[in-house]
């Protein structure tokens, strides 16, 4: 451990001064001159590895021992004002950009941070698009590094605003971004530190990464060796409960039908299109109509299985495979290629290779993985060389066997082996990949030719973003679908369909949402509530508390909703979830739909039997009728129906369900602008505070019809239920089982 610190201590004295070319030519935006970090010449000892040096880059490293802690600096002074901020989301200088409920989950003691200041305005190139992409890799790599984003700025626009909160939905930011009004004269860097105290390692924005990844490797040796823990140069993966975070600033999207709609391919024969609704990290199977046929994704993290069981995060490209039958898709955050299987409705992994055949299939390692106590398969140092996908996003088929993998920035191109799942070639540079593969992409795009101008919605960074060409980040967003072209407009998220024959390009209008069940941000999964003990879901909207004797207890729940909102279609039984709690078990409604009172024998029974099936209607209206004689839908009110049977003690009935709804067409609205539309649908889903600001602004900046905007929400109701002691029979011996029913008024105007 002593020659670690005397190493570290020679290169800190041995490195020259951090000084941004790139800042300095564009400092006078802020206001403020380049950071300037004193550091004595020494001359470099001999025994120091040189590795550190590669690339030419500039960085400073400071000494872990207390002889050698800096003096008082620009840095410092930063490391001081994040200190004073933490405990406010908001104040006089400072801003905390996407956090929800408070910042009391960001300073650990003994944590390892790294900063990321001032490099979030010139967010429009595609080296903040590439420095995202690093940092969410070393998060990945070092799950405990503390990441925080700080920008200053002199007067910060509303536009600007705008587009940050576009940044951080469109690059799925998860760490927290704190503005600032006072000017700290620092250049855009990164800083290494521990305890948000004094700074370990100050780097240029371009820092090489394999030279970032040695540095924060070698700080934590001095860790490994106290807790006494090896380092074996890898890194295990985290629960899948704890892995994946989502972005806290764009959270009000979740209620929308689609977040960030990113990408879109076709089944022409068969009719399907397969809409990447990439952070709500599933793909959504339609038909022609908008019909929604099936959906693949439960929640976000990395396991294959069943439509309904398999985890994505943040699904992006894909194309079918008519042949197979099969889905190919990018699976963009967990750096993988998924295949799923339509008929079979299975989901595996063909890159990472054989990572399905490291997961056991025994029942016993099943439910030890769902309660996050079971042994997830290590991901070794191998797995991130230069040669791995890292955020892939677009896909290409290239002739029959194999794959072109591109990511966001059109920076990076894989081919793979479509049979083995193997990486056979890297093609890096967007000026290489369109000498050696720019047909293929011109030719996916060339649809775009028969688009009127104006039609799409773009984010103001897209030529910058992708190499000077404003279309190209829609390489994968649009897809030819009989007389139509089918587009994801991640701006309005909405999917768009252009009339090839008319000319007219109009909003898809989507039907039958019970396919997509109850949404998994309403209420948690086991391995979520284990393994952190958390759950930051809907708040409750109604509770209330009832007095019963015991026995069957039938409960209706009446939603009253406001009179200039409306439901899109009826509520279905799959966008419902009941759970009953302590001394009380859910009854299910074909259970109370009693049979023939009195007692008859089995051969009346098997002509009974015959009747039925002779005379009753198909098994699809039985469950349609069933359906709306569940969930009624009156004059503006929805009817939830369920039932439990109670004995003696206390209990509680806990009622989820997605009311999807959208503001009346017919609706006279006070000015009838944009503003007040935006404004109305805010107030009805967040009642305060900075979600329900940057829901107001996104949809302010949005250029579609807002009346056509589907969105959800999520109802909570929960009723405690005391039951008395069963009463007693004539002769004493014997107990009276009763009948009880409720009626439960929710009222969600607001």
């Amino acid at each position: 451990m002593a020659f670690r610190f005397r190493r570290l201590k020679e290169i800190s004295r041995s490195l020259p001064q951090i000084y941004s070319g790139y800042y300095h030519q564009h400092h006078h935006r802020y206001g403020v001159s380049s950071l300037v970090l004193s550091v004595a010449p020494f001359h470099v000892s001999e025994g120091i590895d040189r590795r550190l040096f590669d690339n030419g880059r500039h960085f400073t490293r400071f000494s872990t021992t207390t002889e050698l802690q800096c003096e008082s600096s620009p840095i410092n002074d930063i490391f001081s004002f994040i200190n004073s901020t933490l405990d406010e989301s908001e104040g006089p200088n400072h801003y905390w950009l996407n956090t929800s409920n408070g910042n009391k989950g960001i300073f650990e003691e003994d944590g390892m941070y790294l900063i990321l200041a001032n490099q979030f305005l010139e967010m429009t190139s595609s080296d903040s698009i590439d420095l995202v992409e690093n940092v969410k890799f070393l998060q990945q790599r070092f799950p405990h590094l503390h990441v925080i984003g700080f920008q200053c700025y002199s007067t910060l626009s509303v536009a600007e605003k705008s587009a940050m909160i576009q940044f951080i939905m469109r690059e799925y930011i998860s760490f927290p971004i704190l503005l600032s009004n006072k000017i700290f004269e620092v250049a855009g860097c990164c800083i290494i530190s521990k305890d948000l105290s004094n700074p370990l390692l100050v780097c240029e924005r371009d820092m090489d990464l394999s030279i970032l990844c040695k540095a924060i490797e070698e700080l934590h040796e001095p860790e490994n060796e106290k807790s006494g823990l090896s380092n074996k140069g890898k890194t295990t993966y985290l629960k899948q409960a704890e892995m994946i975070k989502e972005p806290n600033s764009c959270s009000f999207m979740h209620n929308f039908l689609l977040h960030y709609p990113g990408c879109i391919s076709a089944d022409e024969e068969g009719g399907r299109l397969f809409l990447s609704d990439s952070n709500h990290n599933r793909i959504v199977i339609l038909n022609s109509y908008g019909k929604i046929l099936d959906m693949i994704g439960s929640y976000p993290g990395f396991e294959d299985g069943e439509f309904e069981l398999v985890k994505l995060a943040r699904p992006a490209a894909s194309f079918y495979h008519s042949t197979q039958n099969c889905l190919y898709f990018v699976d963009s955050e967990n750096h993988a290629i998924r295949k799923a299987d339509l008929g079979k409705r299975v989901v595996e992994t063909l890159y990472p290779e054989n990572y399905s055949n490291k997961k056991s299939t025994q029942l016993w390692s099943w439910i030890m993985d769902k309660f996050g106590l079971g042994s997830i398969p290590d991901r070794e140092v191998e797995d991130f060389n230069p040669q791995s996908l890292m955020f892939p996003w677009h896909l290409i088929r290239y002739m029959d066997d194999r794959l072109l993998i591109l990511n966001r920035s059109l920076g990076t191109l894989w081919t793979m082996d479509l049979v083995s799942g193997k990486i056979i070639e890297v093609v890096r540079g967007l000026s290489r990949i369109m000498e050696n593969y720019g047909h293929l992409i011109m030719d996916r795009l060339s649809v775009l030719k028969q688009i009127p101008d104006g039609t799409l919605q773009q984010p103001s960074d897209a030529n910058i973003a992708t190499g000077g060409s404003p279309y190209m980040d829609l390489l994968s967003s649009l897809t030819p679908f009989k007389n139509c072209i089918i587009i994801c407009d991640s701006v309005g998220q909405v999917v768009l369909k252009y009339n090839k024959q008319s000319g007219v390009c109009s909003s898809s209008q989507f039907s039958n949402f019970g396919v997509l069940g109850l949404p998994y941000w309403f209420a948690p999964p086991p391995e979520k509530v284990i393994t952190t003990a958390e759950f930051r879901g809907a708040g409750i909207d109604h509770l209330q508390f009832f007095r019963l004797l015991p026995g069957e207890v039938g409960i209706q729940i009446n939603v009253d909703l406001p009179s200039d909102i409306e439901l899109v279609e009826s509520l279905h039984k799959d966008s419902i979830w009941r759970q009953a709690r302590g001394t009380a078990t859910e009854i299910s409604i074909v259970e109370v739909v009693a049979g023939p009172s009195e007692k008859v024998g089995s051969a009346q029974q098997w002509y009974d039997e015959l009747d039925s099936l002779a005379f009753s209607p198909q098994e699809s209206e039985m469950v349609e009728d069933n359906v709306r004689a569940q969930n009624y839908i009156g004059d503006n009110k929805v009817h939830i129906e369920c039932a439990v049977n109670t004995s003696p003690g206390t209990s509680e009935v806990i009622v989820y369900a997605a009311l999807y709804l959208r503001l009346r067409r017919n609706q006279d609205f006070e000015g009838n602008g944009k503003k007040h539309l935006a404004m109305r649908i805010a107030d009805f889903l967040y009642r305060r505070g900075k979600i329900k600001e940057n829901c107001i602004q996104f949809l302010i900046n949005s250029k579609r019809d807002l009346r056509e905007l589907i969105f959800v929400k999520p109802l909570h109701v929960r009723i405690k239920l005391d039951s008395l002691a069963h009463p007693k029979a004539e002769n004493s011996k014997s107990i009276i089982l009763t009948k009880s029913s409720v009626e439960v008024n929710v009222s969600l105007s607001s």
